[in-house]
């Protein structure tokens, strides 16, 4: 770690009750934004029953983080960080006003649908790095592998509570009243921010780059750590083909399953308590001592979770259930095991930037995925994407023991120096 990442942290406030109040406000909007998202998809899927209408609901969703995100994270190290938090919630809280509005008159049509999530995409595009890069300036070094597995629980009690309550809800409201709810929740999220100041991050004195400058200099960062770039290389080949196979569950569960709303709520909840389960685990447990140990083990296990869903039968629903419950239990520990060594290991100024490039690349290929995805899943199938996801999954989980620049890539990062708080 630099000398100056380092002084950088020591000058944080050692209270987390800032970060709290915020985070916990930010929970209730995320619950929200769950809800509306169960509520659109069983939508579109009711309304035209197409893999392949599903499958480009999701590219919407990712064409934002692959190519406003670069941008974004550098906007971000640039701006006052609670002002990006309240403008990200407060835009697409409009938007799913003007969405609802359409519902209440009735001329919704499905490309509207696919607008409200290009926005709440291109919000979220600035709202993820925001908060991640924030937490670092909120929260002390020793904790921020509880902080991330935190976080991964947050959203699996998001995905345990969103899926039922939708239900429920799509059963005694109209979809004006969820998309009502998701803009409450939101100006909740909002209220905090405008009262607690969240720390900014000492910039270079001399002169003010330009936005593409500022872009370089994340790039070279990135690339100048071979063990990070090859976690980019992993975690796009498994968006091309693990994250399309979970976007078509829904499918799964009326065609193959023969089930409705209620079973379709089932695996979504499962997938929702094995994250929170996960989440809680790495909170508690921290991993083992490498972070990317913690990451593979847990990304083999991922694969054998997915490759079971693919192979269980139409009368074993239950025993899909529990492998999607133990796909969402290694999630966590992947993504949170990664999260903490970029934040332990990249200056506070610049996380910003290092954290949309990861999303970027880890989302370049996931829309061909997804078009790709849709056709072949109403064609051979859904299990055969969900087969060919957990097999390539296992092999990228046990090849990555065998890659130096992987195993050492916390000890390799550019300018890492050891510290009294290194695990």
């Amino acid at each position: 770690m630099t000398e100056e990442t380092t002084a950088a942290r020591r000058a944080q406030p050692q209270s987390m009750v800032p970060f709290f109040t915020i985070w916990s406000a930010q929970a209730f909007s995320l619950l929200g934004s769950h809800l509306v998202q169960f509520a659109l998809v069983w939508w579109l899927t009711m309304t035209t029953g197409s893999a392949t209408v599903l499958a480009f609901a999701t590219l919407v969703a990712l064409l934002p983080q692959i190519f406003l995100s670069p941008f974004a994270g550098a906007l971000v190290d640039r701006w006052n960080r609670r002002l990006v938090l309240i403008v990200a919630d407060a835009g697409i809280a409009l938007a799913t006003v003007v969405l609802a509005v359409l519902y209440a008159s009735g001329v919704v049509q499905v490309w509207h649908v696919y607008a409200l999530m290009l926005i709440r995409a291109a919000g979220g595009a600035f709202h993820w790095p925001t908060m991640q890069a924030s937490t670092t300036m909120m929260v002390p070094e020793r904790h921020l592998s509880r902080i991330a597995g935190l976080n991964q629980t947050l959203f699996g009690i998001a995905n345990i509570a969103a899926p039922p309550l939708g239900a429920l809800l799509l059963a005694v409201l109209p979809m004006q009243g969820i998309l009502a709810i998701d803009v409450g929740t939101a100006i909740v999220a909002i209220a905090p921010l405008l009262f607690i100041a969240i720390p900014q991050p000492e910039r270079k004195a001399e002169g003010q780059p330009s936005v593409l400058a500022d872009i370089k200099e994340g790039l070279r960062l990135v690339w100048g750590w071979p063990g990070l770039m090859i976690i980019m290389g992993v975690a796009t080949l498994l968006n091309l083909l693990a994250a399309p196979a979970l976007t078509l569950v829904p499918i799964m569960v009326t065609e193959h399953f023969g089930g409705g709303a209620v079973q379709f709520a089932s695996m979504e909840s499962a997938w929702g308590i094995g994250m929170v389960l996960g989440g809680l685990a790495l909170g508690v447990w921290g991993g083992f001592k490498r972070r990317i140990v913690t990451a593979m083990v847990a990304l083999a296990l991922q694969g054998i979770g997915l490759s079971i869903i693919a192979v269980t039968p139409p009368a074993a629903f239950l025993l899909a259930v529990a492998a999607i419950f133990f796909t969402g239990l290694m999630n966590p520990i992947i993504n949170g095991s990664l999260h903490a060594t970029v934040q332990a290991t990249v200056p506070p100024e610049m996380q910003g930037r290092v954290f949309t490039l990861l999303l970027s690349g880890a989302s370049a290929m996931m829309p061909l995925g997804l078009l790709i995805a849709g056709p072949v899943a109403d064609t051979l199938g859904v299990q055969f994407w969900f087969l060919v996801s957990g097999l390539v999954t296992i092999a990228t989980g046990v090849a990555g023991f065998f890659i130096p620049a992987v195993m050492e890539l916390e000890e390799r990062a550019p300018g890492r120096v050891a510290t009294a708080t290194d695990e």
